[in-house]
């Protein structure tokens, strides 16, 4: 089996690449925060000493770091992905960066002959340590064959979007979405609670008709709800992905006006002692102490 490569081993990173290593894959991994990395030595990897260290060794490089400017220093700076691997070799971006990055990247390795697939991740940390993530890819269809034995050692969902950045675009749509609902249901149960309704029934209510939703149903009652805010997405990473999909739409001429409503309810939490690392149900919290309102939990 080839050798793969995988940078990043964030809340996200760290349960995907443990899945490659459950499944057999010889992995060579790199993070910025070396105490990262124990985990993966335990399941078999070579823990590598920098970026060109990896690029240098893997065919399939596997990058899952935090940002734009992280993914374009990773493949294109110095010491790089692009200054250190060889021709042949393919980068799959599983970051969620905008999609000109994406666009730039893909450029640039195309024209040293390497392949790029873009593969932002679904679903939640838990989803991504039971192996059970969707991915939303933008590649061509041999690129896609190649990491196909690796996407499905790491998930249950594979959807083929369109060609390279079709991936990070679909996910922008997605999580466009979903931090508008988390805004809309953190203010619903404060209205909630200021009517002095009870939260189970509500949550019953809201389950029973077309309000339904996969946050207030699946994330939030094992998140916020139970006061667990540790971060399975941060609401950092919540206000950045939804500050991209307002920047492109912006671009498009696109009015996106819940959009901008959400990133600047974002932005209030983030404004909130903690609150920027902790889980973006968070946000519930944060809406209900502007109210005066103890935080919503289910008993």
């Amino acid at each position: 089996m080839a050798k793969t490569g995988f940078i990043g081993l964030g809340a996200m990173g760290q349960p995907m690449a443990a899945n490659l290593g459950r499944q057999g894959h010889d992995l060579f991994v790199y993070d910025i925060f070396q105490h990262r990395t124990p985990p993966l030595r335990d399941l078999g990897a070579t823990v590598a000493g920098s970026v060109a260290e990896v690029a240098e060794q893997a065919g399939v490089v596997v990058t899952m770091v935090p940002d734009s400017p992280e993914v374009e220093a990773v493949v294109l700076g110095p010491g790089g992905i692009l200054d250190s691997g060889t021709a042949g070799q393919l980068v799959m971006d599983m970051s969620t960066i905008a999609p000109e990055t994406t666009d730039r990247v893909a450029a640039a390795l195309h024209e040293a002959g390497r392949a790029f697939v873009d593969a932002p991740v679904g679903r939640l940390v838990t989803h991504a340590e039971a192996g059970t993530s969707l991915f939303m890819v933008g590649a061509a269809d041999t690129d896609l064959e190649r990491v196909r034995p690796l996407l499905e050692a790491m998930g249950d969902t594979i959807l083929h979007c369109g060609g390279p950045g079709a991936g990070i675009r679909s996910k922008l749509v997605n999580n466009f979405l979903v931090v508008g609902i988390n805004q809309m249901n953190a203010e619903a149960l404060a209205l909630a609670q200021g009517f002095g309704l009870d939260l189970a029934t509500i949550l019953k209510v809201i389950g029973g008709t077309t309000a339904s939703n996969g946050q207030l149903s699946v994330n939030w009652p094992n998140k916020v709800l139970k006061g667990d805010l540790s971060p399975g997405f941060r609401l950092a990473l919540a206000h950045k992905d939804v500050s991209l999909a307002v920047e492109s739409a912006r671009k498009m001429g696109i009015p996106v006006f819940a959009g901008a409503v959400a990133r600047e309810g974002c932005a209030m939490g983030m404004a909130t002692d903690g609150y920027a690392d902790n889980d973006f149900s968070g946000i519930a919290d944060a809406v209900a102490g502007l109210a005066n309102l103890p935080p919503p939990r289910l008993a």
